[in-house]
């Protein structure tokens, strides 16, 4: 006799009400912890530009949050890199101790005037959360790669406010080219349920404005490819320069609480040098200027400098604020060499460049729709896809995959991460 739960119906239906459960209260532990930390990145920017003096502690603060991970969290500095790793080849539960460490170095990296996001924060708090759902439910295997997809997409969603950005960047991010359809239901749950607790808890994501969206012409559709051209090239100069930095410091520094202490120092010089402070932290005001007023041309080149230095310097935060911030600026200084506005250009590099250097076009995409309105949505796809196919094998996520080669017909580098790309690439050089 055939018992109703046995019934592919019923089957389908407990599936859908367990992962509903499970990505709702992923949901609330990512939305809670990306509340908190836009509360104490709120609060650690205005105290700093009202106590300029800090700046001149950015070495320290540096040698601090060195000092922290060094001691306490050695098992969880690769941050969202050992997150996608634990997805493609689980291990070892992701330790509770992440989400408060990591929130702590952000916390004191933006008290003190680096330049980094908020973004690897908010996913690798959320999904060191949501893990503790597989020990207490038990889950191995595809199910717990479905938790922690899940607790990605909570913590990306919440942080910028885009649900449906959330839910596809947690399945997208994996590995470019390919899909993992089975986790769409819980990060949809998840980034959805995400996004309300923040907003529940009183906290409110910034407005971007673009006014006027042309209609799309031909002259409109090769502008929009183009500038996802340059887009993608200066998502491959962050990507390559922030890796880079990071060797040499490695390679240079053998006691890991210097690098950052070195880099603070810079970083310090650096901003005495330009004598402004637009370059460090989030650079919100700025990314909102950009939409409104012509900046300095210049701008996106020097957030890239102070971001790749600060990032590959050990400094804790996250990437996509300040690709944020790069692109709307590039976008913004393109815009008096084309036919386009200002501000949607601004709009299109604000995504574009974080869809190359993410390789996460989908996600990109959709996040401009769900930002700037459903209009800009042609432009921005237009952009973001020339920007991920223009970007190379690299990226900002190390452990990221090639599921499927951007060039088929050229390359063929399937199954492999970004790192393992770069070195058979550093090797070839070499033997040559």
């Amino acid at each position: 006799m055939t018992r109703w739960w046995q019934l592919k119906p019923a089957q389908t239906l407990l599936y859908l009400l367990k992962w509903l459960a499970i990505g709702s209260a992923i949901g609330i532990f990512t939305g809670t912890s990306s509340a908190v930390l836009l509360a104490a990145l709120e609060w650690a920017t205005a105290w700093r530009e009202s106590h300029l003096w800090i700046l001149l502690l950015l070495p320290l603060g540096g040698l601090a949050s060195g000092l922290i991970y060094h001691y306490l969290g050695r098992s969880v500095e690769a941050g969202n890199n050992l997150l996608l790793e634990e997805i493609h080849d689980p291990q070892a539960i992701i330790p509770v101790r992440m989400a408060p460490l990591v929130l702590l170095g952000t916390t004191i990296a933006h008290v003190v005037g680096a330049s980094v996001g908020r973004e690897g924060t908010a996913v690798q708090m959320g999904a060191a959360l949501a893990d503790r759902l597989t020990q207490l439910l038990r889950l191995h295997g595809t199910e717990r790669r479905l938790v922690l997809m899940a607790g990605i997409s909570g913590g990306f969603a919440s942080v910028f406010g885009t649900p449906l950005a959330g839910m596809l960047f947690g399945v997208e991010v994996l590995a470019f080219g390919k899909f993992r359809y089975d986790g769409l239901f819980v990060c949809a749950i998840a980034a959805i349920i995400g996004d309300r607790v923040t907003l529940a808890w009183g906290l409110h994501h910034t407005v971007y404005q673009i006014p006027i969206v042309p209609e799309l012409t031909i002259w409109g559709l090769l502008t929009a490819m183009l500038a996802g051209i340059v887009f993608g090239l200066t998502a491959w100069l962050f990507a390559t320069l922030t890796h880079q930095i990071s060797a040499y410091f490695k390679s240079k520094i053998s006691y890991p609480p210097l690098r950052p202490f070195i880099g603070g120092i810079l970083v310090a010089i650096a901003i005495q040098l330009v004598g402004t402070t637009k370059y460090i932290g989030l650079g919100i005001p700025t990314i909102v200027s950009a939409f409104n007023t012509q900046l300095p041309p210049w701008d996106f080149a020097a957030k890239i400098g102070f971001t790749a230095l600060s990032l590959g310097a050990g400094f804790k935060g996250g990437e996509v604020t300040p690709l944020f911030y790069i692109g709307a600026t590039l976008g913004n200084a393109l815009a008096p060499l084309t036919i386009l506005p200002a501000p949607l250009l601004a709009g299109m590099g604000f995504v574009a460049v974080f869809a190359g250097a993410a390789n996460t076009p989908l996600a990109s995409t959709l996040m401009a729709i769900e930002l700037f309105g459903a209009p800009v949505g042609i432009y921005a796809g237009i952009a973001c896809i020339c920007s991920y196919l223009c970007s190379g094998h690299t990226g900002i996520y190390r452990s990221q995959r090639v599921g499927v080669s951007k060039y088929a017909a050229l390359t063929h580098h399937e199954g492999k991460s970004i790192a393992g790309i770069e070195i058979e690439s550093s090797a070839d050089l070499h033997s040559k």
